[in-house]
């Protein structure tokens, strides 16, 4: 396949050539050559690397339903409650919804995802097989990989953890963890089945962590060490840890240190009003760094759209960026970024003035999409936007072909 006068980071016109999911060649547009068939005519637009959406929760999605009213109530356990007592109720049911979803995060450019899927005595593998089948029937369009999550903690309520192992019988790609101090009130156990069940199935690690302060900075530190006892190192990943940035620079420091040393990745939904830990000191470490929209309109929160474009400008924002080389590094994250927490062939985010992706030797998971500039692009939120994956345009015109 040739893309035709497109802009690899905002650059200038070139012609890319894309074989076997790979980009082979990046040449200066030459407007007198002959077009001839499999030819994306990029029409001046930018060529950005396509959007890795690390944190997201297929399982919770209202979108596409009628808006409701929020009911949750503060904390986990009280908005676990009110998804419990609503997600069956929906006007249709969880697998059409998820796989609508994910349906339409693809026709906005997201290639790349990384999935929640509560397991619990309450829903057991209700959901999780509705991502799983959703997983399936897009596998032509988009990489998922589903963590099975125990949203409800672990300890609470009997059975959990046999459900939890079932699930990864059925080929669950990632262990979630969450709050093992303030939800579960045993992190030592929680930690020993999270890593016990991941080093059992040979499968990653993906933990929630809500918890504030030197509490959160706590159950870091049993993560870190677990981790390196057992060497998992490139295994880990984080979520959320809203607070770790709270305590004192120097012990933001150390932790920052000791995820590089120990290949301990983050991922982040770009929240307001809270103190995590630097981007830019992540990045500048070397720790990898993944974006997520989280949960999309459901009982859990009115927000989510299904556009990462949209949540670049969000991370963009919350960590009050304004130089284009600043907004280009949201951008990165939210591209390469997750991608190298799916995947460590693909590269980390190597800092600012990152402009990675887009290049000969490169997976062709790639997004066309109009804008002056990478900045512009993620300040403007265009809709003119074409979506490639494994070589192949999957969705063009905010649609996925043959849907």
């Amino acid at each position: 396949m040739l893309i035709r006068n497109a802009r690899p980071w905002g650059g200038p016109a070139a012609d890319v050539e894309i074989a076997d999911g790979a980009i082979t060649e990046v040449r200066a547009h030459d407007p007198l050559a002959t077009v001839g068939a499999d030819v994306v005519d990029g029409r001046g637009r930018l060529l950005l690397p396509a959007f890795s959406d690390v944190h997201v929760h297929l399982d919770s999605t209202r979108i596409g339903l009628p808006f409701r009213e929020h009911t949750g109530s503060p904390g986990v356990w009280g908005m676990m409650l009110n998804d419990r007592n609503n997600w069956r109720d929906a006007e249709i049911g969880l697998p059409e919804r998820v796989a609508g979803t994910l349906e339409q995060m693809i026709a906005k450019g997201t290639t790349r995802v990384r999935s929640y899927a509560q397991v619990d005595v309450d829903c057991r593998l209700e959901k999780f097989e509705a991502v799983l089948a959703a997983k399936e029937a897009f596998a032509e369009e988009a990489e998922v990989q589903i963590m099975t999550f125990p949203q409800a903690g672990i300890l609470r309520e009997p059975g959990t953890v046999d459900v939890l192992e079932e699930s990864l019988k059925q080929g669950a790609d990632v262990m979630g963890g969450i709050d093992p101090s303030q939800l579960d009130r045993d992190p030592a156990r929680h930690l020993d089945i999270v890593f016990g069940l991941a080093e059992k199935y040979q499968v990653e690690i993906d933990i929630h962590l809500h918890e504030p302060g030197e509490l959160g900075v706590f159950s870091t530190e049993l993560i870190l060490e677990r981790t390196r006892a057992l060497g998992m190192q490139g295994k880990v990943t984080l979520s959320h840890a809203y607070e770790l940035g709270s305590v004192s620079d120097a012990v933001s420091r150390r932790l920052i240190e000791e995820f590089a040393e120990l290949d301990i990745a983050m991922a982040t939904i770009a929240p307001a009003a809270r103190r995590p830990l630097s981007l830019l000191q992540l990045v500048e470490a070397g720790v990898r760094v993944g974006l997520g929209e989280d949960g999309q309109r459901d009982y859990w929160s009115p927000y989510g759209n299904c556009d990462m474009l949209d949540r670049t400008w969000q991370l963009a924002f919350t960590n009050g960026f304004r130089r284009d080389e600043h907004i280009e590094l949201a951008l990165a994250v939210a591209t390469l970024g997750g991608a190298s927490i799916m995947s460590h062939e693909a590269p980390r985010v190597s800092g600012l003035g990152s402009r990675q992706g887009v290049a000969v030797g490169d997976r062709a998971e790639l997004l066309l999409v109009d804008g002056e500039t990478p900045t512009s692009a993620v300040m403007d939120r265009g809709t003119d936007r074409t979506v490639i994956h494994n070589g192949r345009v999957v969705a063009d015109g905010l649609r996925v072909l043959g849907r």
